[in-house]
């Protein structure tokens, strides 16, 4: 990446709190390349110059936890959020009230963990363009639809701490900072990793089963 990257001073919360009840068994453990989704994940927001990257995860998971381990990610960036039942936005306003977050990041990503099937061009071109509207949201678009990640400046960040919404988009909807659409052509950010039948399609590991 250019050194433009590298002076957004990039902070990424990777949600990994979700129960995977439709997948049967953990997303992020997945075989995903020649490592896991959540190896996949942190490879990809590393080559991206991200400054810092933390986890969120259920209490007590042992499984992931050992899988950090593995790949060698320090358990001081894991955040644990301890009501994960609440839902994905419960996870995103546990890392905003995080007190473990470097001085000086200018921007956070809130990236999901089932998109490792995400073009890294894609990614790519969303932070060059928030690089251009650095006091704005920024949000990948397909079809004249929004998606994630979302690139979050520090006001936005910093709002999601008392926000009294009940969802991202619903945060998003009510904060009167400007919000900008990134276009792009990746069909991939219409796809999740849901179900089983979503893995065999879009798993880089052809024939690999669950």
């Amino acid at each position: 990446m250019s050194k433009a990257v590298n002076k957004l001073a990039l902070g990424v919360v990777i949600l990994g709190a979700g129960a995977s009840a439709r997948m049967g068994r953990p997303k992020l453990l997945l075989p995903w390349g020649r490592t896991s989704v959540i190896g996949h994940l942190l490879a990809q927001w590393r080559a991206l110059e991200a400054r810092q990257i933390a986890v969120v995860c259920r209490p007590a998971d042992g499984a992931l936890a050992a899988e950090l381990r593995r790949l060698g990610f320090p358990p001081r960036h894991r955040i644990v959020n301890p009501e994960p039942e609440r839902g994905m936005f419960s996870s995103i306003v546990c890392a905003a009230n995080w007190k473990g977050w470097d001085k000086g990041l200018g921007a956070w990503v809130i990236a999901l963990g089932d998109q490792p099937h995400l073009r890294p061009a894609t990614l790519r071109a969303l932070l060059a363009f928030h690089r251009r509207h650095p006091d704005a949201i920024s949000q990948p678009a397909f079809g004249g639809r929004r998606f994630h990640p979302v690139v979050l400046p520090p006001a936005a960040f910093a709002g999601l701490r008392r926000s009294g919404a009940r969802t991202l988009k619903e945060f998003l909807r009510q904060t009167d900072l400007p919000s900008f659409e990134c276009p792009t052509d990746d069909a991939g950010l219409a796809l999740d990793l849901d179900a089983p039948a979503d893995y065999q399609n879009l798993s880089p590991r052809t024939g690999t089963k669950i």
